[in-house]
Parts: C-alpha cells; structure tokens; sequence
C-alpha cells in the first residue's frame, strides 16, 4: 500500500498567525486522508510484493530455479466488467493477481501469481524476441565492469584521464535485423574532474559491450581518441555559479489558511467536481483510472476516461557512427518511467500545498524498494482565467464578471539517464484533463575536435553548443494509452474536417465560407490519424446518449504541437516503434494491449507492438475502444541548451464537447471579494473606469 505524506507550509509572518495556520494544517492533514477499503486498481502493496517472491521461491523456484530475476511486477488488471461491477454493487474486490515479467534460468517468462489463493495462475515462458527491461542492479553491476577490464583501464591512461574521476552508465542497443540476439548492452564512459555533469564530458572513442546474463565484457573497441570537453561552465549547482548572477525574484508561495480543496481517500482523490484513482507503477509511472467528472444537472458523477498513462517513450537518436547508431531509446520498456522516477522536493518539485505520496516496486532479488514523494498532488493557480466578460453595451453601466482558474494537478518525474521528464496530470474546472510533458535535465553530447562552426566541414549530427560538445540531434516520441469511456464505455470515434465552401448564387455578398463534415471511423485503418493531414477535430462521442439538443455526448482531443516521425518506415527503430508512425490509433479495448512497444522491448523486433495489433482491422464503432496518441518534439540543440536545458513542454487537452448541456463552470464563485466598477458620465462605452 503506498503511503500519502501531506506538507503544507506557510510563509513567514507573524508568530500569532502561524500558530494559528499550523493548527488549520494539523487540522486540514487529518481531513484529507482517511483510511479506505481495499480497491481493485490498487497498486500493489509491500506485503503483496513480498507474497509474490514467496509463492515463486516455493512452486516454480522450489528445486531448477536458478537465477530468478525480477524485471517486472505490477497488478494483474481485473476485467473491466468485474470493475465496474465492484464500483456500482460495491460487491467484493476482485481477486487479487500480480503480472510478473522474471528471467529464470536465463529464459523470459510472464507469471500471472493469485495472491488471493496464494498460488501461480499461468507460467508462459516467451520464446519470442525481446527481453524485459534492464533492472537498476544489473545496470550497477555493468557499469563497474570497465574499471577492472585492463584495456579499458590502458584506454583511460592512454588519454591520460584519472581513472578515480570516470563513471559509467549503461545504454541498450536496439535491433538491426540480427536473427538470433543475445542480452547484452553497451557501457559508455564519462568524465568528472571539476564538475558534477558527467554528460557534457564523454569520453568519446570506447565501445564497451557486456553480456548481461554472464555479466562480462565481452566485446570490446578502442576507435579513436577525441578530445575530452572542458569542465568550465559545466556544472549547474547553485553554488557552482560566478557572479554575475540572474537579477533575483523576491518569494512567492502558495498559501491556502482554510486548508486544500482535495481529499485522499486511500488511492481516491476527489477535488472540486472529480473524482478518480491513482496508482504508481514501475514500468509506465502514474495510473488515472475511473475519472469521472459531476454533472449537477444530473446530479450524478458521469464517466470520462477508465485508464490513462504514459505507454511508453521513444527517444532516437540521428547519429549513425559506430557509438552512436544503436542509441534509439525506449525509456519504460527498457528503463522503466516508474522505475527511474525520483523523489520530489517539497517547496521546489511541488509547491508548499501539495501531498505527496510514495511508490513501491520490486528489486532484482524480490525485496520491494520504496521511492519516497514520488508523487505530488496540489492545488494550482497563476492568475490564469476560467471565464470573463466585461458588458459595456448597455448605456450607463458595465458590467464585469471574471472567474479564476484553479485546477488539480498530479506530478511524477523521471530521471531516464540525461533527461528528466515532468509529467503532470491537470484536472480542471470545466471538466477537461489536461496532460503535459515537461522535458529538462541535460543533452547527450558527442565529443568533437571541433571548437567553432567554421570548422565543421563533415556531417556531425548535431549542434556545436560549447568547444568540444555537440548536442546530437534526437526526436522524443510519448505513447499515452486514453481508455476513454465517455458517459459509458461504449463509444465512437468522429474525424470532422473543416471544408471550404464557395457562395455560387447571389444571396450573399460573401464568396465563400467554411463548414465542419464529420465522419465516424468504422474500423481502425479508418481512425489511424498524422495530424496536420486534414482532420480538425476529433471526438470520442458516446452515440447512444445524446444532449437535449441531439449532439451526442462526447471528449475532444486537442492536441499541442505536433511532430511526426522522420525515419524511414523500413529503417529498424520505426519497426520496433511502429506507434510513432502515427499520432492517434483507435483499438478496442483489450487488457493485454496496454503497452504500445510490446511486453519485452529489450531489441524487440517489431513483432508485438500497436502497429502489428491495429493491423487486425476491428470493429471499433459503438464499441469499448482506447485511444493512443503520440506526442512528438524533434529537438535540435542549440547553445540555450548548454549546460543544463530550461523545460520545454508539450502535450494535449481532453475536452467535454456537448458532454454537459452549459457550461459546466456557470455557477463557480470567485476566491475573492470582486468590487464593482464605479463609472464616469463617458462610462457608457467602457472608457475611464475605476475602481
């Protein structure tokens, strides 16, 4: 069961009212989280974790098990029928399964564990392409590798580097149409020596590749020696920094004396108008499942999305030499986006208001390893607007009715190598979820000979950003897995394309105007959608419920910028990422299909992934159906970027469209006290107005 942990703090003022304002947070703290039962989505707890390793020891493990290894251990997901079932019957929760992804014996297998009848349900072992994702320990392990490999060891002295002041980290290698592969990555080196960024000093030239069943180097080059980049101006701690320092912004702090506007029930958050549940993962991070949003004209919670999440993320990069061309990352598959999640600072990660709640997983041995504050939950308000109007149409008066914007918003980041992405999940007022991906953290720099752009006469696959340092050109693609089930589950999906229309008779003086045409995608070759090709809005609608004006009920995706993939279709990353192909898919809903690059991605082929799945061409019409979609940035590096990269975000909105008969934010009342406009004798159209 993973822990809530709520921090509130106030900023500096008077000893009486901060007497005061820590009686409200002691008394706000014991009202926001209460004990709860026990929910089928639940993520699993410490004692469950412990259980699984326990029933394998004893069944599959108890006498030709040598070698277990954990990679994976998540809830096995209930049917949604039994789901949705508990929730309206409140009947008993579900029988209680982990999914395990285990090498044992040097084989991959997928176990489904009962953990209610303490028993092993399934062992599959897959005998198919792929390997689970690389565990932090065996990562550990690999990375110690080079510093008792003596021609790793003549390497470093060859450059004349301190061997003390180099570190290592560990690099899949992807799938280059090798029939028969062996699990094994490569080990790239850094150098330290003045600065804590170890990324803007490679010590380029070295390929270190290690078995990692043997746990050996068992391929080793030395290519070519390039020049280590400077540490100057590399590190990026406070203390680190020479004058002249950034003109200084004086505090600013989030203060709520009446305490939060959210509660948390065990897993249950319920804030303004929603409700919904929140589990950590190890694979793919946080989990929203049974978003529902309350209609008071109905007087009733009515559905939005049964289960969202980052899928996975796909991160190749252009570089074709011979360090450098297998690097085609996928970061949950591989890593883990969970796995690598980090512990957020209150007051810097997440504002003084926010709760924070830990997350558990399972290590390589089955010991369950906690990550604390790896989730933040806060209240969010920057001066932005929910709705305004200012009427100064009627002679002599004006009137002025402005709403704030509040919104909820659920955080985790993870730190996969070089990169930290911030992920958080915004509820707002109105009734759309708002999903945004901060990217930050640091390049991965290529060493070069080059120390001016005047120098560069061949390719380089990047930008020089600093003598010595080329920031390689990469792309970022995030698969996010919508199970929407609007009003039900279900559901279809709508193209409307925005069509020019010209006037041909003379009842207008106007020649032409444009309409919406819409179409509803019958099968999933038909809802496979690039953005930016024709399709101006798209829909998820429940066809069988509709407004009182006869609009069926529905959630608009609107998406933020988006890029499309730029390799080519036969090049081997695009095969194994066949989701980045396209920006929006439509499945059917089926459990199994919940991670867009496959189970084990580990040099998948291409085999077992979205793509391959949306090839059946099913039905999708009036249907229980997913929607994928994929955010993309290609980023080409530039100088702002060196030594550390301020955040650049992206993302996309799911939007009620005809899902309330009004708008759903009439009736909010303002967080203040709204003084009226005293007006001059000119007022009558909006001129010299005060307060």
């Amino acid at each position: 069961m993973m822990a809530f942990i709520f921090q509130l703090k106030a900023a500096p003022m008077s000893s009486g009212l901060n007497v005061l304002l820590f009686l409200i947070c002691i008394f706000s703290t014991h009202s926001l989280i209460s004990s709860h039962q026990l929910h089928p989505l639940d993520a699993l707890s410490t004692s469950e974790l412990t259980q699984v390793h326990t029933i394998l020891k004893s069944t599959i493990c108890s006498t030709s098990c040598h070698n277990l290894s954990y990679h994976y251990v998540g809830l096995a997901e209930p049917d949604k029928p039994i789901v949705l079932a508990w929730i309206d019957d409140n009947a008993k929760v579900p029988r209680r399964q982990a999914f395990v992804l285990a090498r044992i014996n040097q084989q991959n297998h997928e176990i489904i564990v009962d953990l209610t009848a303490s028993a092993i349900i399934s062992n599959k072992v897959h005998d198919g392409h792929g390997y689970p994702l690389l565990t932090l320990d065996e990562q550990t392990a690999a990375n110690k590798l080079p510093f008792s490999y003596s021609p790793f060891i003549k390497s470093i002295e060859k450059r004349g580097l301190k061997k003390e002041e180099v570190v290592c980290q560990s690099y899949t290698i992807g799938w280059f149409g090798d029939k028969k592969t062996k699990r094994i990555i490569r080990v790239t080196c850094y150098y330290l020596d003045g600065t804590i960024n170890l990324y803007m000093r490679p010590i380029e030239g070295i390929t270190v590749t290690v078995d990692l069943d043997q746990m050996k180097i068992t391929g080793y080059q030395d290519r070519a020696i390039v020049p280590v980049p400077k540490a100057d101006g590399t590190d990026y701690r406070e203390v680190k920094q020479k004058q002249p320092v950034s003109s200084p912004i004086k505090p600013i702090t989030m203060l709520q004396p009446h305490g939060p506007s959210f509660t948390i029930d065990g897993h249950i958050v319920r804030w303004a108008d929603w409700k919904f549940h929140l589990a950590f993962d190890m694979r793919v991070g946080p989990i929203i499942s049974l978003a529902s949003v309350r209609d008071h004209d109905k007087d009733a919670y009515r559905d939005v999305l049964y289960r969202g999440f980052v899928s996975e993320l796909f991160v190749p990069y252009m570089d074709i030499t011979e360090e450098w061309y297998y690097r085609t990352y996928f970061d949950a598959g591989e890593f883990g986006f969970g796995l690598c999640a980090t512990s957020l600072f209150p007051s810097k990660d997440c504002p003084e208001n926010a709760a924070f709640l830990d997350g558990y997983y399972i290590s390589q041995n089955g010991t369950p390893t906690k990550i604390h504050n790896v989730i933040c939950v806060f209240e969010r308000y920057g001066g932005d607007v929910l709705w305004r109007h200012t009427e100064t149409a009627i002679p002599g008066k004006v009137y002025t009715e402005v709403r704030p914007d509040v919104s909820l918003v659920v955080r985790m980041v993870s730190i996969i190598g070089n990169y930290d992405y911030i992920v958080d999940w915004e509820f707002r007022q109105a009734g759309s979820i708002k999903v945004n991906i901060g990217l930050s953290g640091l390049l991965e720099i290529k060493a070069s000979t080059y120390i001016h752009k005047d120098q560069i006469r061949d390719e380089v696959y990047g930008t020089l950003v600093s003598q010595n340092t080329v920031g390689t050109y990469h792309d970022h693609f995030l698969n996010f897995h919508l199970d929407l089930d609007v009003d039900g589950y279900d559901n279809s999906f709508i193209k409307t394309k925005l069509q020019t229309r010209r006037v041909m008779d003379k009842k207008s003086p106007r020649r032409s105007y444009w309409t919406a045409v819409s179409e509803t995608a019958k099968t999933e070759s038909d809802a496979r959608i690039n953005l930016g090709s024709g399709a101006a809005e798209l829909l998820v609608v429940n066809p069988n419920k509709k407004t009182k004006m006869g609009n069926y009920v529905g959630y608009r995706l609107l998406p933020g910028s988006f890029v499309h993939n730029l390799l080519s279709n036969d090049d081997y990353p695009s095969i194994r990422a066949g989701f980045a192909k396209y920006n929006v898919w439509v499945t059917p809903y089926n459990k199994s299909e919940k991670w867009a690059g496959g189970t084990f991605v580990d040099q998948s082929q291409g085999d077992d992934n979205l793509a391959v799945w949306s090839l059946r061409n099913r039905e999708i019409e009036n249907k229980d159906i997913v929607l994928w979609y994929t955010l993309g940035l290609h980023h080409v590096p530039i100088q702002e970027d060196f030594p550390i990269m301020p955040t650049v975000n992206n993302g996309f909105e799911l939007r009620p469209a005809n899902f309330f008969e009004h708008n759903p934010v009439l009736k909010v009342k303002s967080l203040g006290k709204v003084e009226q406009l005293k007006c001059s004798k000119e007022c009558q159209h909006g001129f010299n107005c005060t307060n």
